[in-house]
């Protein structure tokens, strides 16, 4: 019986994995520079968890989590997002302990059951990192610069950095009240889920992408006039530290975020080349989840970048890899073939990826075998070659032939 994978999940394989890796690194490297270490989460968390951190009248917890009961009967759920994650880590290895800020980040799979659509499955892989132990602006503006520049090194165009405060405990409230008589006598011209945000979250009905929605938001107050004095300050300092990066930005006064626990700053990159899902990368200041999952007050600002929509942007791209050496080794006779394998490892003891050909076969078709496994170069071994250490080489990408020393091919391909 033939079992095919399930609706809103998908298989990663060659090339495309590449893609992937390419990302990986690109924004590893970028971690490193800025001073932040991996941490490795569970896939696994306890459902609690995700309510008290996400918040039950978001859409998430309403609708999208993975939750079910183990044999013991607990509640578990596969993680929808990293962040809850990452602050429950933090407290219960004590990681407070550990000089301020500490600088955390993340990656591998999250589930969400929502309908499937270019950029996102119901498993979907993110990076993120979490920043713990600093309040001032130029936290915030330092993790915008980072993903800034992780995107222009993948070669990414065309985007856009919108940036937002959405206030904290003291000035939000009186904002929300605003919004709530607002939409009073507009719920019968909003969609179902803004009539439910309407009770659990207002603020979401500003982000909402339904059309008429959208429409009946026109007029609608701005956080930006209820921000309290502390707010504002920081609000305005993370504007001015932005521009000596120098960060080009806009401001967004109906950006929000679908997650409760944000404070005050919040951001997202955004493109015009996904669709209506325009978001890449996205985040924001989260003050009071630490202490509110029982951990000492800790201010914090974090994000998190989904791997698929960046493969989907790098796909169209002409040269959306750097490339690398890739060698096959083919052989004319027993005792090339034999030396081969000596040759390969020094190769790869070079750091360059090596393929053979396993067996007998005519020059011809080890040649046709290396275009179809994407090698760079060949490296023909005949018993001359061995006797001599003079081998013959090709470069596939244009034709060039030669004859050198291996360490001298090495250097060349390098």
């Amino acid at each position: 019986m033939k079992v095919n994978i399930l609706k809103g999940f998908a298989d990663v394989c060659p090339p495309e994995i590449t893609l992937w890796h390419h990302i990986e690194e690109t924004a590893k490297r970028h971690f490193f520079l800025y001073g932040y270490e991996e941490i490795r989460l569970p896939i696994v968390e306890s459902t609690e968890l995700f309510y008290r951190g996400i918040g039950e009248g978001t859409d998430i917890v309403e609708k999208e989590m993975y939750t079910f009961a183990d044999k013991a009967g607990r509640s578990l759920t596969l993680r929808p997002e990293g962040t809850a994650s990452a602050v429950r880590c933090y407290i219960e290895n004590q990681l407070y302990n550990r000089p301020s800020p500490q600088k955390y980040y993340y990656h591998g799979p999250m589930f969400r059951y929502e309908r499937p659509q270019r950029g996102r499955q119901r498993q979907f892989y993110q990076i993120g990192c979490e920043a713990f132990g600093v309040a001032h602006p130029a936290l915030d503006a330092e993790m915008i610069a980072m993903i800034n520049r992780i995107l222009l090194e993948l070669g990414l165009d065309n985007l856009q950095i919108e940036i937002n405060s959405i206030g904290c405990s003291k000035c939000r409230p009186n904002y929300k009240s605003n919004l709530i008589a607002f939409f009073g006598d507009r719920l019968s011209s909003l969609c179902s889920d803004c009539n439910r945000r309407y009770v659990t979250n207002p603020l979401r009905i500003m982000d909402c992408k339904v059309p008429k929605c959208i429409e009946n938001t026109k007029g609608a107050p701005l956080i930006r006039d209820y921000l309290c004095s502390d707010c504002s300050e920081h609000y305005r300092a993370l504007k001015g530290i932005l521009e000596h990066y120098p960060i080009n930005f806009i401001e967004n006064p109906k950006l929000v975020r679908g997650l409760d626990y944000y404070t005050r700053t919040i951001f997202e990159i955004t493109t015009e080349n996904l669709g209506a899902q325009k978001a890449v990368a996205a985040g924001g200041r989260y003050d009071g989840l630490v202490e509110q999952f029982g951990g000492p007050q800790t201010a914090a600002v974090g994000f998190a970048m989904g791997m698929e929509r960046l493969v989907e942007l790098l796909k169209n791209q002409s040269n959306n890899t750097p490339p690398k050496a890739r060698i096959f080794v083919a052989t004319l006779g027993a005792e090339a073939e034999r030396a081969s394998f000596g040759i390969s490892e020094e190769l790869r003891s070079a750091g360059i990826q090596v393929s053979l050909n396993y067996g007998h076969s005519s020059l011809k078709n080890q040649l046709r075998k290396a275009d179809r496994l994407n090698a760079t170069h060949v490296l023909i071994i005949g018993e001359e070659e061995v006797s001599s250490g003079m081998y013959n080489w090709k470069d596939l990408s244009n034709g060039q032939q030669g004859q050198s020393r291996l360490q001298d091919f090495i250097n060349l391909v390098r």
